[in-house]
């Protein structure tokens, strides 16, 4: 492994977050670390491919194999700056230890449980197990709260997180131990759980969230925990959140089975999500991902702001494969932000622009980060067709991008790139092969390929195609690919189980139907309103949380209430996944465009208007999935082909409106003619398009008329 990639491998985890690094990037732990993310990684490409596991059984070795290596290679994050150096007291050690006491006697429990249990025997002996539940609960917290208050010293791993690691082994091991010795299947969420399966659930829960919050910030923990404490607060609850309320044993022991954390969230990380992920390592490693970028510079890097629309390509690109908006940021506006800064964007516009173009990465066909692979395990319409749905919505949010960087280009005349600054296009078309992983990860799903036979041949020709470039794939290459991807896809499986605890809390208490009927009631008075107001929770339950946990959860809350009102399954739940992901651009939590600011060096709150004012087409586009179905392909061609085009003349015209600019600079009264031309190709009906057609071509008219005059 290269220093290189070790320091790949221990980067700070976090979708906007910067938590503490636990162990020195040369360090043997940090070695340890790796091996095991790559051991990690290339167990679930056996287990996929070649010797499947039974479901419940795989999925809870999945997330507990992520919080172990989260552990390892991560230190709790600070709630004060950290400084180099040890504290004075020696408090945090001996809190430590007692953490770690405490967790060892309820493993231990747990191994005298397994020794002692006869053959035929439906339970172990009770004494074996008498301390295990409060133990381990004592120990975990004591963990979690020294990380808290004593957070780790750059280069070290607390004597804590080594608690957190013998108590994910202990809870995690007596689930696996109660599926068939306890009936844990049959017991869960009922009064007849085992106590001790409680506790071990609760335990488990308490470690997502802590990891939670190392590797995504607090907000999603925040929303978990407020989800928590309603499902015991019911009863003192006033109108539809009302509901019986639930004891702590019926209620752990339920959100840790497929209705919760063990469900459509996990099912997905532990299958699609994790094998992409590792797609986009080979990618990586290979350097078939600096392909895609190069490619990108040398089509668009000479035009007019010619950075800005690279953005737009090469986020677009990366970003439907890494599955964060702030994590694409980061890897491709690391490059871009810089270049648009060179040409002369404003830095807060440079951040905004990657912000927005790498947000849309999520809603790029045929991966869209990991939304299509939740989307088909919630709704059961299959992959391909959800893909074919998607491809004319993310021409429109592309589409609505590039425009708006035109023309700030245009207005601000800025430059594009010289010949000498850029790759030759000439190059890379000899090249053009590098794009056989992507062509056929397509050509297998549409040919019939399960996701993860085509996932495993994206992968696997990957790396056959690294050996017509000089960055040939050996075995070491591999092992430093699978290791990347095991240590990448950390933070996203660790956000997709706790998303299902929201998710079990909604099915447990039923807030979802109750949220439903408040849709119905809405809509009865309009349909539009009951489509805003649907917009509004989705976004505000999307701010601060990754786009996989953020449709997750609204899918669970939004979806079904879109459903009731009459709206097809296909339609509601693009509407609220293109919301969830825009939310990483929507003021005042938008992690993607603080993550733009802070490589920029500009504002985050203005960052963040801008990056809005860029992706406003988003807010718009679902919209047009109602009223045009034809958008989704709902229709018949010629019927998707007439929306296509009147949608792209009206974000045409909505850019225009946004940036003052439309064939010259647009004075307040032209700007709102624009919009108002641009919100007449909503309704998708003929003769509102016909009027929006009619003033943008009266407005092009005018504006070649005064270039003309101003020529002569």
């Amino acid at each position: 492994m290269t220093e290189a990639q070790v320091t790949e491998a221990n980067r700070p985890l976090g979708d906007g977050v910067d938590p503490v690094v636990a162990v020195e990037d040369n360090s043997w732990l940090a070695r340890v670390g790796f091996l095991l993310c790559a051991v990690y990684a290339g167990w679930h490409l056996y287990v996929l491919n070649i010797a499947p596991l039974e479901t419940w059984t795989f999925r809870i070795m999945h997330i507990a194999g992520a919080l172990i290596l989260g552990f390892v290679l991560t230190a709790a994050l600070a709630v004060k700056p950290a400084t180099e150096g040890r504290y004075s007291t020696r408090l945090p050690d001996i809190l430590g230890a007692v953490s770690i006491l405490l967790c060892t006697i309820a493993l231990g429990s747990l191994f005298a449980a397994i020794m002692f249990l006869e053959p035929g025997q439906a339970a172990p002996p009770a004494w074996t197990l008498t301390v295990y539940g409060p133990a381990l609960a004592i120990g975990t917290l004591l963990a979690v709260f020294t990380g808290w208050v004593y957070p780790a010293r750059v280069g070290q791993m607390t004597i804590a997180d080594v608690g957190l690691i013998i108590a994910s082994l202990a809870s995690f091991g007596f689930i696996l131990f109660s599926l068939d010795t306890l009936s844990l299947r049959l017991r869960a969420g009922t009064p007849f759980a085992d106590p001790n399966n409680g506790w071990a659930a609760f335990v488990i829960a308490v470690l997502i969230m802590e990891m939670t919050r190392r590797v995504a910030g607090l907000a999603l923990v925040i929303i978990a925990l407020v989800f928590v404490v309603y499902a015991f607060m019911g009863p003192y609850l006033p109108g539809f959140l009302e509901h019986r309320g639930y004891d702590a044993k019926r209620f752990f022991t339920y959100v840790f089975t497929d209705n919760g954390v063990l469900g459509p969230t996990t099912a997905v990380s532990s299958t699609y999500i994790i094998l992409f992920i590792v797609f986009a390592a080979f990618l990586q490693a290979s350097k078939v991902g600096d392909y895609f970028v190069n490619f990108s510079f040398a089509v668009a890097g000479r035009a007019r702001g010619g950075p800005a629309k690279v953005s737009v390509l090469a986020s677009g690109l990366m970003g439907m494969i890494n599955g964060t908006s702030a994590g694409n940021v980061v890897s491709t506006g690391s490059l871009t932000i810089p270049l648009m800064k060179k040409v002369g964007y404003r830095p807060q516009s440079a951040g905004a622009i990657e912000a927005a173009a790498s947000t849309g990465g999520q809603i790029m066909p045929p991966i869209m980060g990991a939304g299509a692979f939740i989307m088909a395990e919630i709704t059961g319409i299959p992959y391909t067709d959800l893909v074919v749905a998607a491809l004319i919505p993310a021409i429109l949010y592309f589409a609505s991008i590039y425009f708006m960087v035109d023309f700030e280009a245009s207005r601000t005349g800025m430059r594009g790139l010289r010949s000498d600054e850029l790759p030759k296009l000439r190059d890379l078309v000899r090249q053009i092969y590098l794009f056989l992983p992507i062509i056929i990860l397509i050509g297998a799903l549409f040919a019939g390929y399960s996701v993860i036979r085509a996932g495993t041949l994206a992968i696997a020709s990957a790396a056959a195609v690294s050996w017509l470039t000089p960055y040939k794939m050996g075995p070491k290459q591999v092992y430093e690919a699978l290791g990347l991807g095991g240590r990448m896809c950390i933070q996203i499986i660790t956000v997709c189980a706790c998303a299902g605890l929201i998710v079990g809390v909604i099915s447990l208490t039923g807030v979802g139907a109750r949220f439903s009927n408040l849709l119905f009631d809405l809509a009865q008075q309009s349909t539009l309103l009951a489509l805003v107001f649907a917009m509004i929770i989705a976004v505000i339950l999307g701010m601060g949380m990754p786009t996989t946990a953020a449709y997750a959860v609204a899918a669970s809350v939004v979806a079904p209430g879109l459903i009731e009102i009459g709206i097809a399954p296909l339609i509601a739940h693009f509407f609220v996944f293109y919301f969830a992901v825009v939310s990483a651009i929507t003021p005042p939590v938008a992690l993607a465009a603080y993550a733009g600011a802070a490589i920029a060096g500009s504002e985050p709150m203005r960052t963040s208007v801008t990056s809005f004012k860029v992706g406003l087409a988003a807010f718009i586009v679902p919209f047009m999935f109602f009223y045009s179905p034809g958008l989704l392909m709902e229709a018949p061609w010629y019927v998707s082909l007439r929306n296509l085009i009147t949608a792209l003349i009206g974000v045409y015209m909505l850019a225009g409106a946004v940036q003052a600019w439309f064939m010259g600079p647009a004075g307040p009264i032209i700007r709102i003619i624009l919009l108002g031309g641009a919100l007449c190709m909503i309704s998708g009906d003929w003769r509102t398009d016909l009027l929006g057609i009619a003033i943008g071509g009266a407005l092009m008219f005018r504006g070649w008329q005064k270039g003309k005059l101003a020529s002569a």
